[in-house]
Formats: structure tokens, sequence, C-alpha cells
């Protein structure tokens, strides 16, 4: 089987290929648009005809997982034309690939197409996006299945993991726990989430493209912690640290875009298929990058 992992030079693509790349019934490329690895190849899903893209009809996919986007959530409220170009026009001609080659398509969603009243979220919660990065990511799967029957939405939120660049929060948080530097954050504290972990998501991508599943799948780990109590648990795992919290409310911090409070994933769809997956918590994240 081959597959094609579009953004796999991020968080969630590059736990995907490197997950992959481990199977030895799988083939896979990954490619970069901007930030460029060295397991990954260019392309650039805003110019399908641009010289220095990777020859995606030679390799011929059977699957393609689209993992890019613009995830700077306040960037995304300021800059809506690069965010639109980024996140619905780049799934826009990626699954025009997909339909030429008669590949199967994974789209990556948020928990963001809800608006954090009602939270944590089943599959079937009525949406309710509250800003600009969450109406396009909602534009964009509606599109995946208004042109792709067969294809596959995995709706995720508050992704951590092993990354190149260590952009994720609970990444970001340990190492300057570790630096052993001052610091002093505010945190709000009414920002509810399910955080997980990228390496999670691609153990469940490659179950569920496996046994040729449709729809959207929610997947949530175990935790669910507001973004103060999150922070606590990075924090607690390095003893000695100096970084220093104070709660604060998402309206006393004022970001330019709105964010849903309650969010949040609930993931029995997907258990209730694999019972017997395990999925990491944060703590055990955590154990390990303390080993």
């Amino acid at each position: 089987m081959k597959i094609l992992i579009f953004g796999a030079s991020g968080l969630v693509g590059g736990n995907m290929l490197k997950f992959f790349s481990q199977k030895e019934d799988m083939e896979v490329v990954g490619t970069h648009f901007s930030f460029e690895t060295k397991e990954t190849v260019p392309f650039n899903t805003l110019d399908l005809e641009a010289s220095t893209n990777f020859d995606v009809a030679s390799f011929n996919p059977d699957i393609i997982i689209n993992c890019g986007a613009l995830t700077w959530v306040d960037y995304c409220e300021e800059n809506i034309d690069e965010s639109y170009q980024k996140t619905v026009v780049s799934t826009i001609n990626t699954l025009k690939i997909a339909k030429k080659l008669h590949a199967k398509y994974l789209y990556i969603g948020t928990d963001y197409v809800f608006d954090g009243k009602k939270g944590p979220y089943t599959e079937d919660a009525e949406v309710h996006p509250l800003n600009v990065y969450a109406r396009h990511k909602l534009e964009a799967e509606n599109l995946v299945f208004k042109h792709n029957k067969e294809a596959l939405s995995l709706r995720i939120t508050n992704v951590y993991g092993n990354e190149i660049r260590n952009k994720n929060f609970v990444s970001r948080l340990f190492n300057l726990a570790q630096s052993g530097e001052h610091h002093h954050l505010k945190l709000p504290y009414d920002q509810y989430a399910t955080p997980v972990n990228a390496m999670d998501i691609a153990k469940a991508a490659y179950l569920l493209l496996k046994d040729k599943k449709t729809g959207i799948y929610n997947i949530a780990s175990t935790d669910f912690v507001n973004r103060m109590q999150l922070a606590q648990l990075v924090l607690n795992s390095v003893p000695n640290h100096k970084v220093t919290t104070e709660p604060i409310s998402t309206n006393e911090l004022n970001p330019p875009a709105n964010r849903p409070l309650m969010g949040g994933l609930i993931s029995a769809k997907f258990l209730a298929e694999y019972p017997e997956f395990k999925f990491a918590n944060v703590s055990e994240f955590l154990s390990e990058k303390m080993k």
C-alpha cells in the first residue's frame, strides 16, 4: 500500500510518516510545504504545477493524507486570506490529486468546529465555529466529504508529542522547565480540551485506513484538562524547575480569536470499534521524556 502524506514535516504528519514507515506493508512519502526535513520532499499544495513539486503521479499513492493547514489560530484571525489559502485551497488542490489518482483521502479535523458550550463532543454534535481558523477547517472538511464520499476525517485537539521543532505546548513547556530559566506564564483556567499524543493519532489512522473506514472519527485520549492543569502536569514532571504560573480567564487574556472554552472530544465511536486500543496520556509521555 502506498501512502502520501501532505504536511509531513509538522507534528501530526511527522509522527504519521515515522509510524507508517515502520510498516512492511506500506510505502510512504511525506511532503513539506515550507519547513524542510531530511525525511520529506517538497510539494507546494497551492501551486500544483510548481517545478520543485514531488512527482505524485509517478508515485501513484493508494491513500492521500492531508495534514497541512495554517494552525496558528490568532494569526489566522488577522490574516484571513492566508488562512483560507493554506487550509481550504490546499485541501481543494489535494482533493483534485486524490480524485485524479483514485486515492482514498484522509483529512485532519479539529474540535474547534464546535462552540465550546457543551463539550467534550461526539462526532454527531452540532458544529458552530467561533473563529476564522475553525470556519476554514470546517469548510475544508465539508468539501472533503462533498467531493469524496469514501473519505475519512480524524478530529483532534491539543496535540502533543515528539517533533523536530518542539512547537507543541507540552514539549515547549517541558523544555522551558528543563532549561532552569525563570519564567512566569499566565494561562487560562477556563479552556478545556482532550490532549492527544500525535503518535496515537498515527496508530489510530493506521487501523482505520487498513480497515477501509469512512466518515468522521474523534481521536482523543483520557485526559480532560484546562490549560492551567495541563501546564501543571508538565511542570510536576520536572524537579526544581523555575517556571511559575498564574491562572487567568480567557476574557482577561483577550486573544484576537474567540476560543471554544468547554471543548474536547469523546472517542467512544473509535474505541467501540477498537476496544483494545490504548491511548497514552500526558503523564506517560512526560515520564518517557524524563528517561
